[in-house]
């Protein structure tokens, strides 16, 4: 019997470029040796990033002890946590570019990318997540808010040039609109709130929200692979909706919601695994 492979403990990666995408995105490039033995970190990975705390400079990562589990430092010392997708991991060059969404108010991460500068450094951990995330299949369905743009966006360039399906990106301005690069036969959907949220992502409650344009679109027949992202409500409305009435498995369909109103990724942690579950084979 095969040992399991070894743990990584968290590595310290330095901050090379910051490039902004979209008034609402802005790109920022890591690199440094430790990025040595990464992944591969394919297309919309997870991954945790470690961020400093207010009087730190450099985060206090945890370690891992002698069964590989970790060790975290002391209250008041210990990393802010955040999860972000891998917009692109390049092997050879050992960079790592992550998206983030700069809101208001902001939280540890967002605000710490806004006032970022290089030479910075995160903790970094991962990748985690289905490999691949987006399995063969005759239609492809990518949904999701501007949370998910980044995985989304991933995700198409990866796509076999010959793919059918639909993208649907709800936003909440059209200035975050960006080119995709997907596929001659994937239609790509830009749906547009008519009001500012002042979070990202956050659709309007009546019948102009994505999830409730996705509902309507007529699809390609077949059976297809799904990838839908972003706040809890509509992610859970979509995916119950894509099992119960179109021709959508729990084994083709990954959902996951990003983030919850009102609620920081410390106090949704729990429920958000447990959404994730349920689509967990029985």
């Amino acid at each position: 019997m095969s040992e399991a492979p070894k743990r990584t403990p968290p590595r310290l990666i330095e901050l090379l470029e910051i490039r902004p995408v979209t008034p609402s995105l802005l790109r920022l490039t890591f690199g440094g040796p430790a990025l040595e033995g990464f992944g591969p970190g394919w297309p919309a990975a997870h991954i945790k990033l470690f961020f400093p705390r207010g009087h730190q400079t450099v985060p206090q990562l945890p370690t891992l002890n002698a069964e590989g589990r970790p060790v975290w430092p002391p209250a008041g010392e210990a990393p802010v946590v955040r999860t972000y997708s891998v917009r692109r991991h390049d092997v050879s060059r050992q960079t790592l570019e992550v998206d983030f969404v700069i809101h208001e108010p902001s939280g540890p991460a967002s605000h710490w990318a806004a006032y970022a500068r290089p030479g910075m450094k995160v903790g970094l951990a991962g990748p985690g997540g289905p490999q691949p995330m987006l399995s063969p299949a005759d239609w492809y369905l990518l949904t999701g808010d501007l949370s998910a743009l980044p995985g989304i966006s991933a995700l198409v360039e990866s796509m076999p040039r010959d793919a059918r399906g639909h993208v649907f990106v709800q936003l909440d301005d059209a200035r975050d609109q960006q080119e995709l690069r997907a596929p001659k036969g994937v239609q790509v959907h830009w749906l547009v709130s008519s009001a500012a949220s002042g979070r990202a992502g956050q659709a309007e409650a009546d019948g102009s929200s994505w999830v409730e344009t996705v509902r309507r679109t007529p699809f390609p027949e077949g059976t297809p692979q799904v990838w839908l992202a972003g706040e809890n409500t509509q992610v859970v409305a979509l995916r119950d909706h894509l099992l119960k009435t179109r021709p959508a498995s729990r084994a083709a369909m990954y959902a996951v919601p990003y983030w919850k109103r009102r609620q920081n990724e410390e106090q949704y942690h729990k429920e958000r695994h447990r959404i994730m579950d349920e689509l967990s084979p029985a």
